[in-house]
């Protein structure tokens, strides 16, 4: 079997407009359809869709701490793509926490105007390595546990 990949996401606002302008200029998406309720939107060069839907009264803000999405994490290219992101992000007045290290690289977390957490990662050297390690050898789940363990003991993190 081939491994699974994200096809689209979607996701429901409460105003079409707004979160498509948003979405269009943060990640560089442009619209490829208006069905009237719902907004289909595609980044050119990587084929990745994103839909908005507006279903009536959508129950108000996003809340990550209900049963659902959490957040969306998508990668950045590099820690400067990270600042540029940054700085853009201040330019449109966007709900954001400054780029942060973690144990494994740098985050830039941001909410989109439904308070829909979104957050762009860098993985540092360590972490990259280890997916690096993942795709490219045969591993059991029972080896995938033990080396994320390693690594995780390396990083000084504990599950």
């Amino acid at each position: 079997m081939t491994a699974p990949a994200v096809d689209h996401l979607t996701l429901t606002v409460t105003d079409l407009d707004r979160s498509q302008r948003f979405y269009c200029e943060v990640l560089d998406l442009v619209r490829l359809a208006d069905f009237g309720d719902v907004r289909v939107l595609v980044h050119p060069a990587s084929g990745f869709t994103l839909s908005l839907a507006r279903h009536g009264d959508g129950g108000g803000r996003f809340d990550e701490t209900r049963t659902g999405l959490d957040h969306l994490g998508l990668v950045a290219a590099s820690r400067e793509e990270l600042a540029a992101r940054e700085a853009q992000l201040a330019a449109m007045g966007a709900t954001y926490t400054p780029v942060r290290e973690t144990a494994f690289g740098w985050h830039l977390n941001l909410r989109d105007p439904d308070g829909i957490a979104l957050e762009f990662t860098v993985p540092d050297a360590r972490l990259s390595e280890a997916y690096a390690e993942l795709r490219d050898t045969a591993l059991s789940p029972e080896e995938i546990e033990v080396r994320a363990r390693e690594v995780l003991a390396e990083a000084g993190v504990s599950p």
